[in-house]
Parts: structure tokens; C-alpha cells; sequence
């Protein structure tokens, strides 16, 4: 870890203390963004961006305040904390705010063991721009593709360092490089696309250009000729891109923040049955090259393993410390913050139970239904779990696919929906969210 980043949160916590904090915590990031873009074969867009962020948070008794520069001289420095301390002053009470205590901070901050930076050097431009050419070209000699209306690479490189005034200081470095493109068939009102990308810690770990582009391709001319399906209630099988969002809502109504303020769905479900009795869902931040993975949290909290749900039950909520606090609990080490926000629970990567049969097993076994390829919009009733999306994808008939589809809407109940889950077993292991195809019965489907 760099020691100028170990510097200067050291003089952020020296300063805010020396200008009246009884506390304070600092965070501090460096990093490097490059992204490339092409259309037909020549760039479209060349971006870099080098930046330091400093964040500090300052308590005064039960009142805080948190102000973020990109300044690191010395006097501005002193200035920021002294306008900090002075905004903390007139903030209002709260009497679950404070740091850890000393003997809750994590003691094993190495993340070398989590693998999530790639030492190779960074990548030159027209490295990046040749990815992205031989993406595009990929993707138009897939017959049926008119042009490509994006093919874009991106590369990132950040340190960050995290002290806190009660003796906590870490940090670690983490790259991604990913490769994107997006392709058109059609025109005017016929007009559909669709895209494939990825991104990775170690741009060794992904897949080649041409495939990306060829994804790419074929999934936008598998859409040729997208037409509403009928409405009804019907079976729906979310396809392993968009399924994720089903377990992102159940995360979102578990966050302690959620369910602190009452405006959960699932703010009485603590140890209720969610799922079925088969799944477990398992969050691990220690998965080596996974962008969610980290060894500490925002607060300086060792985070840990554990099963959010167990055998289709919830056994808990996901806490930073304020929430926790304000629930009678103990932070579950998941806090998560930027330079210019005080810390707030979030799950750092989260594997759901596969199945045992595959995702065209499960479209032979839904008879008639819809299989969603991609999501738009969304309307979720955050105390009811009520729900209603855009959707498109493929009209299933007698297990089959019969023709692509667009312009429709799915809604149910959330808690009805899960309770039904049915997952395949074509997960992506290398994902922040690991969840496969997951099919749930009866959602209401609004259409032609």
C-alpha cells in the first residue's frame, strides 16, 4: 500500500482531532481510468482520468459530519477538518453514531490472499482500442447484425486507505479490465439489440474479443423480430443475466437501513422461511480476483463468511455499525462507503444454492411462459414488496422456444415470488453476485 495514501489519512485524523473532533476517520483513494470506444474500426472516444479523493468524517459527542476534496496540500487539509468539525457542531444528534470499538477492529488487513490486483503493467491505449476493434468486427460478421453501436474497453487501477482515530490503518489495490459491445439489427421501428460484456480483476481471466463480439452478435439477431407476448399469469424463467435482480431485492429489504426505518418488506422476516428449504444464500467477501471480495469494511470491521439464508431461512440482517446500533445488534462487518459518504450496510458478494438441471431443462419444464433476457424500468413497493418490470426475451411454448419478445411487463409479490424459486445450475463463479437462472411460477404478464 502506498505510504503517501497512509500519510495522508494520518494528517486528515491529526487534523480533524487538533481542530475539536472526539473522533474522526479518514478514507483516502488514488486511481488511474482509461476507456476506449470505436465505431467502425477507428476510436470514438478516448478517456483517462487520474485522481486522489480524500474523505473525512469527524464526530463532535453524537454529532458527525463528513467532507470529501481532492486537495492533499497541508493547508487545505487543515482547512477541510476545521470546516468539518465546524459542520459537525450543527448537525443533529444521534446516539448510535461512534467508531469501533478498539478490540472490534479487524487485526488481519493483508488482502494479498484475496489476489484483487493485477501487478502487470497498465495497459497502453491502442491495446485497448485494438480489443475493442476486434470486438466490433466480431460482432458484424455475425450474419443478421447491421452495425455495432458499441464496442468499448475499460481498464481501472485504484489504492485506497482507510484509518480511523482509534488505531485502525489499512489498504489495498484492486484492477478491472473489461471489454463491452453492443450490437443492432433491424431499423426504425423493427430495430432490436443486445450486448455481452465482462470484466475482470486480471484481463488474462477474460474471454477474447472475438467472442465477446460474436455474444454480442448473436444474442441481438436472436431478438429479430421481437413482438409482445400474450398477457396472462404465467410461469417466468429469468435468465442467469438478469436473475441477480431477484436476489438484489432481497438484499435491498434485508440492509439494516431498510429495516432500521420500517421500510422493509421484510422488516418482520427475521428468521422466517424466504426461499426454499433447499438454497442457502452466502455472502463471502474472501474469494480470490471477485470484485465484491474485500478483507475489511468501511469501518474498519473485519468481514467474514456467512449465510444470510440457511436452508430457505433468513438469519439476518446486513448491518454497518450505526444500524446495528439502532437494532440492538452487532455490525455484521458490511459496511461500505466513498470519500464523500458516511458508511452504509451493503453485502460484498453473495453465491445462491445451484440447481441440479439446467436452464433449458427448466424451459422444457415451464411449458408456456416467458424466459426474461433483459430488465428496464422497475417499480417496487419497498414496504409491500409489490413488483412490477420491464421486460424482454423469448415466448416459451410447449417447452420450446417459439420467438423473441418485447414491450411486456412482469409483476407478482416478492415474498410469493422467492418462495417459489427454482434456480438452474449455469451460474458464473467469477461474479460479485453468484446466482443462476431461476424460474418462478405465476407472475402476471402484461403484453398484447
Amino acid at each position: 500500500m502506498s505510504d503517501r495514501l497512509a500519510d495522508l489519512s494520518d494528517q486528515l485524523i491529526k487534523a480533524a482531532l487538533s481542530s475539536g473532533a472526539d473522533a474522526a476517520d479518514a478514507l483516502v483513494v488514488e486511481g488511474t481510468a482509461l476507456s476506449i470506444e470505436v465505431l467502425k474500426g477507428k476510436i470514438e472516444k478516448a478517456e483517462r482520468a487520474e485522481g486522489l479523493d480524500l474523505g473525512l468524517r469527524v464526530l463532535v459527542g453524537q454529532r458527525q459530519a463528513l467532507i470529501s476534496s481532492s486537495t492533499a496540500s497541508t493547508d487545505a487539509i487543515a482547512e477541510m477538518a476545521a470546516r468539518a468539525v465546524s459542520m459537525a457542531r450543527d448537525a443533529p444528534e444521534d446516539a448510535t453514531l461512534g467508531l469501533a470499538e478498539p478490540g472490534e477492529l479487524a487485526t488481519q488487513t493483508d488482502a494479498s490472499a484475496l489476489d484483487l490486483y493485477d501487478a502487470a503493467d497498465e495497459p497502453e491505449p491502442s491495446d485497448l482500442q485494438d480489443l475493442a476493434i476486434r470486438a466490433e468486427a466480431a460482432a458484424l460478421e455475425v450474419p443478421g447484425v447491421e452495425k455495432v453501436d458499441t464496442a468499448a474497453t475499460s481498464y481501472s487501477n485504484r489504492a485506497l486507505h482507510l484509518a480511523t482515530s482509534n488505531g485502525f490503518a489499512a489498504g489495498y489495490k484492486r484492477t478491472t479490465t473489461g471489454l463491452y459491445a453492443v450490437a443492432i439489427t433491424g431499423a426504425g421501428s423493427e430495430m432490436e439489440r443486445d450486448s455481452y460484456g465482462d470484466g475482470r480483476t486480471y484481463s488474462t481471466d477474460l474471454p477474447t474479443p472475438e467472442e465477446v463480439g460474436r455474444l454480442a452478435g448473436e444474442r441481438t439477431v436472436e431478438r429479430k423480430g421481437a413482438r409482445k407476448p400474450p398477457t396472462g399469469s404465467y410461469p417466468v424463467l429469468y435468465d442467469e443475466r438478469v436473475s441477480s435482480s431477484l436476489i438484489g431485492h432481497l438484499l435491498g429489504a434485508i440492509s439494516g437501513a431498510s429495516v432500521a426505518r420500517g421500510a422493509s418488506w421484510l422488516r418482520d422476516a427475521m428468521g422466517e422461511v424466504l426461499l426454499p428449504e433447499a438454497l442457502d444464500l452466502v455472502e463471502d467477501p474472501h474469494r480470490p480476483r471477485i470484485s465484491g471480495s474485500k478483507p475489511f469494511d468501511a469501518e474498519g470491521l473485519p468481514t467474514a463468511p456467512r449465510k444470510i439464508i440457511d436452508a430457505g431461512r433468513l438469519t439476518g440482517w446486513t448491518l454497518d455499525l450505526g444500524t446495528a446500533r439502532k437494532l440492538g445488534l452487532k455490525s455484521t462487518g458490511n459496511a461500505a462507503r466513498s470519500t464523500a459518504s458516511p458508511p452504509s450496510p451493503a453485502a460484498h458478494g453473495v453465491t445462491l444454492t445451484q440447481g441440479a438441471h439446467s436452464k433449458e431443462d427448466l424451459i422444457r419444464d415451464m411449458g408456456t411462459g416467458l424466459l426474461i433476457t433483459s430488465m428496464i424500468g422497475s417499480s417496487i413497493n419497498a414496504t409491500t414488496g409489490d413488483y412490477s418490470r420491464g421486460a424482454s426475451g423469448f415466448w416459451v411454448e410447449n417447452g420450446e422456444i417459439a420467438y423473441p419478445v418485447n414491450e411486456c411487463t412482469v409483476a407478482g409479490n416478492l415474498r410469493d415470488m422467492l418462495k417459489t424459486l427454482v434456480p438452474a445450475n449455469d451460474a458464473r463463479a467469477y461474479l460479485s453476485r453468484v446466482v443462476p437462472s431461476c424460474l418462478i411460477e405465476g407472475l402476471t404478464i402484461a403484453g398484447e
